[in-house]
């Protein structure tokens, strides 16, 4: 499903954020990306969505070479896969249902599908009720819920989180990786990255740990 063969990530200041990673996730499988602040967490994910490009070595994502895509392809790779970055990037100028439909929007769904498969994603984030509200009147974590529903509403087969529960309390992170984790259960994959090592063993998941740009473990989490 996803691989990295030999791959290593130079930025233009001459930092090196990634260094000679080789990884292969598979269908289905759920993983935790650990690691300290820059040991490459975040770019390991943009990689993977073809967000960056690698200096030298290989991404291959879904048996197509990330590099080798045209824009045009690669938007439409992408549309399979579902993005939790940050960032946010709420428009808090529509509301919750706006924000989740605006993806099925791009890719052209129609005024009824989009509004069933909304409203599913907001139920099953837990956000069904406050599909009229405006994003700044949400908790940080609902907030966050609202990003999984915005990810998840095209049913991607792919999931990728960068420190999806980063800024919350212990209780709102923990319904963030049972999200996941239910999510990864009717087979989507699913590649988290978190610093929190009791929320990174929550479900057993297999994990990749980053120290300084280099893999240093690849295990699973008992």
């Amino acid at each position: 499903m996803i691989s990295f063969s030999d791959v290593t990530k130079r930025y233009s200041n001459g930092f090196e954020a990634l260094k000679h990673v080789s990884i292969e996730v598979q269908e289905g499988e759920l993983i935790v990306v650990t690691g300290l602040s820059g040991a490459g967490k975040s770019t390991l994910l943009k990689l993977a969505a073809g967000i960056e490009y690698a200096t030298s070595g290989n991404v291959i994502v879904a048996g197509q070479n990330l590099a080798r895509l045209t824009p045009q392809a690669l938007a439409v790779l992408r549309r399979n896969i579902g993005l939790v970055f940050q960032d946010h990037k709420l428009l808090f100028d529509r509301n919750v249902f706006e924000n989740v439909a605006l993806p099925l929007a791009i890719c052209g769904y129609s005024r009824a599908d989009a509004a069933r498969r909304v409203r599913a994603a907001l139920d099953k984030v837990g956000l069904l009720e406050r599909e009229r509200a405006n994003p700044i009147q949400l908790s940080g974590g609902e907030q966050q819920r609202l990003c999984i529903a915005r990810a998840i509403v095209n049913r991607p087969a792919v999931l990728i989180a960068d420190e999806p529960s980063g800024s919350l309390d212990t209780e709102y992170a923990v319904a963030i990786m049972n999200l996941f984790k239910s999510f990864n259960q009717v087979g989507v994959t699913v590649l988290i990255s978190t610093h929190d090592e009791t929320l990174a063993a929550l479900h057993h998941p297999r994990r990749l740990h980053l120290e300084m740009g280099r893999l240093t473990e690849e295990a699973a989490i008992a």
